[in-house]
């Protein structure tokens, strides 16, 4: 390493990937080592990131990075750039890795865990995905110390995203294999309104979601609210909490997680708190968000002794009420998850898948290869690899799909 780069490196300056790619020969690659390394520059990304989901936005980001990574693990935000606009970036790839360890892969995964419901890479609107793909495999393949194992959570499978990168990947020498992460259930709203999108309901849910809404309302017992900012913000985390903490969910592995989400997303004026309380105890919440038209069902709760109740069947009907005929929402998500629930308030389904990306030219990463895909499959995808690259081509094999889950792609 030279000085100037070497001095660079110290003071946490990217340095730039000179490899070009042969579509697009100006883009270059840059890496950095967390969120706030970023100029203002990356703003436009991360608002056209909020503006596929706000699960893509730099709150989101910035909330999973300081409230729910494990010791040890640590931030890569790939950045690919066009030299003819200098500092302004055309993709991000926001990740993270762990420490490393002597017998398991070196692994670089997407900045997701347990509590995300989608990821892909932020993308400006005027670039062509397949160049800048392209480049971002190059530069993932060529930083150093090298990448034994790529593994991206929570992507939607539909996008031209999906296909684009795992085929960049591919080009890049990887082994690629993709796999099923979650369904996701959702229900377009397409102009109904509220009493309409409930007389489309299955018949047997949408009775008994009336006849116990009556019920509730006569008993003339249960209050609910709604909070979004504001004074009442603070109480109505705790009472959130409390609801949580007495409810059949495992307690949160990260407990500043939500509290610093809800709080996050209230000031940017997305957030959508429900509350029910019987006899003015918490007795059920959920939280929602609400952005580009979209209403997103986060989290939902309710104490155990107020199960009979059925609070929280109630609860959701007033919120969906809100949602449609008040903030006119086109779409309602339940996220992730394919619990009956769901299945009994949406009507369609769609899924969030991996790309397992893992490089034979490395020891741990070959090992990867044969746990994964098979060791016969594997000896020849190594063995075209070797072949391509002594005759400077890169291999585009691909591997059968999984249908497995994604707890089933641990690290070796």
């Amino acid at each position: 390493m030279t000085t100037a780069k070497a001095q660079a490196s110290a003071q946490g300056v990217p340095l730039a990937r000179s490899s070009p790619t042969a579509s697009n020969p100006r883009l270059r690659g840059k890496s950095f080592d967390n969120l706030s390394a970023l100029t203002e520059s990356a703003d436009a990304l991360f608002e056209a990131g909020f503006r596929r989901s706000i699960f893509l936005s730099r709150p989101w980001f910035q909330n999973l990075i300081q409230t729910s990574f494990p010791d040890g693990d640590r931030v890569r935000i790939f950045m690919i750039e066009d030299p003819a606009v200098p500092g302004t970036p055309v993709l991000l790839l926001p990740a993270s890795h762990g420490r490393s360890i002597l017998l398991k892969p070196r692994t670089l995964s997407s900045l997701t865990n347990f509590y995300s419901p989608l990821f892909e890479p932020l993308i400006a609107a005027n670039c062509d995905p397949r160049w800048a793909l392209e480049k971002l495999a190059e530069t993932i393949a060529a930083d150093s110390p090298s990448w034994d194992v790529l593994n991206l959570r929570w992507l939607n499978n539909n996008s031209p995203l999906f296909e684009h990168f795992a085929g960049a990947l591919r080009s890049a020498g990887f082994i690629v294999q993709t796999y099923f992460c979650s369904g996701n259930w959702f229900e377009p709203v397409a102009g109904r309104n509220y009493e309409e999108y409930l007389r489309d309901l299955r018949s047997s849910v949408r009775n008994i979601a009336r006849s116990k809404a009556r019920k509730i309302e006569r008993s003339g017992r249960v209050r609910l609210e709604i909070v979004s900012a504001g004074d009442a913000l603070g109480d109505a985390i705790g009472a959130y909490e409390r609801i949580y903490n007495s409810s059949w969910k495992t307690p949160e592995p990260f407990p500043e997680f939500m509290p610093g989400l809800l709080r996050a997303f209230a000031k940017e004026g997305w957030l959508r708190l429900g509350l029910a309380y019987v006899d003015e105890e918490p007795a059920a919440a959920q939280v929602w968000f609400v952005a580009n038209e979209v209403a997103s069902i986060y989290k939902i709760a309710y104490d155990q002794k107020f199960k009979d109740l059925s609070v929280g069947s109630y609860l959701t009907m007033h919120m969906l009420r809100e949602a449609i005929d008040v903030e006119k929402v086109r779409e309602i998500d339940y996220l992730t998850g394919d619990d009956q629930y769901k299945r009994d308030w949406m009507s369609q389904r769609r899924e969030r898948w991996g790309i397992l990306a893992m490089n034979p030219r490395t020891p741990k990463g070959a090992a990867a290869v044969v746990r994964h895909v098979g060791g016969r499959f594997a000896k020849r995808a190594i063995q075209r690899l070797v072949n391509s690259l002594r005759a400077g081509t890169a291999p585009h094999a691909r591997t059968p799909v999984s249908k497995q889950g994604v707890n089933s792609l641990k690290e070796d």
